[in-house]
């Protein structure tokens, strides 16, 4: 089942008064428990149309359906819940808030869907457990390192109970080994929750543990490859 149908996509920026295309026809489906990977050069595309599917930009043309909802359609506020509660994001700077501790960072998408307290925190710690945070609850993110950071924030992703992840270059301020952690923990998500994860990276880590790898260049899909095995 196709959780995310792009149909047709072009986006066009102006620059200066110039005009430039950042995507041309794209034709793309994603199914429920993917665990793809966008990539291709700088400037080829991968993060605006991650910022299309996410529903924080619109194509200049075409449409994108995100559980057979087309996103173009909704209403700011509309838009905002529905990204709210079907799309997870995770941040190549993290984006946690300071002032909050791992628990809170992660409850607080669950305070926005106004989810009764005692679910908040129950699965905030879960989550936490599950990404090896179970003694860093109370941290703040400054007491954490990158990335533990990076693991609240995955936990983060997923308090919402979201279709689907978006991961916007997650390992790219993580040394080797953290970045192989984190990486393995989004796989075992995806094996055992069925989670759909899909990625914009340079990283040959996450190339290597995608299922599909999605390159673009100069805008359009140069490539799309399926695999049939899962690379540990």
């Amino acid at each position: 089942m196709s959780v995310i149908v792009a149909e047709n996509i072009n986006k066009t920026y102006a620059d200066k008064g110039v005009p430039v295309t950042a995507l041309k026809d794209i034709d793309l489906s994603i199914d429920d428990g993917d665990f793809v990977a966008i990539v291709g050069p700088s400037g080829s595309g991968k993060t605006t149309l991650l910022n299309l599917i996410g529903g924080l930009d619109d194509p200049t043309s075409g449409r994108i359906l995100i559980k057979d909802q087309e996103m173009s359609t909704l209403s700011s506020s509309a838009r905002i819940e529905f990204r709210l509660d079907n799309i997870g994001f995770i941040f190549q700077a993290y984006n946690l808030i300071p002032v909050l501790t791992a628990r809170e960072n992660v409850e607080f998408v669950m305070l926005l869907q106004k989810r009764p307290r005692t679910e908040r925190r129950e699965r905030a710690e879960e989550l936490l457990r599950q990404v090896g945070l179970a003694d860093m609850m109370d941290r703040r993110p400054t007491e954490l390192s990158g990335g533990q950071q990076q693991r609240v924030a995955v936990a983060r992703a997923l308090a919402s109970m979201p279709s689907f992840v978006l991961a916007d270059e997650p390992t790219a301020n993580l040394d080797s080994a953290s970045a192989d952690n984190l990486l393995g923990i989004m796989e075992q998500l995806n094996h055992d929750r069925k989670m759909t994860f899909i990625f914009s990276t340079h990283d040959p880590r996450v190339m290597k543990r995608a299922h599909r790898v999605v390159t673009l260049r100069d805008g359009h899909i140069e490539s799309d490859e399926r695999r049939n095995h899962k690379v540990a």
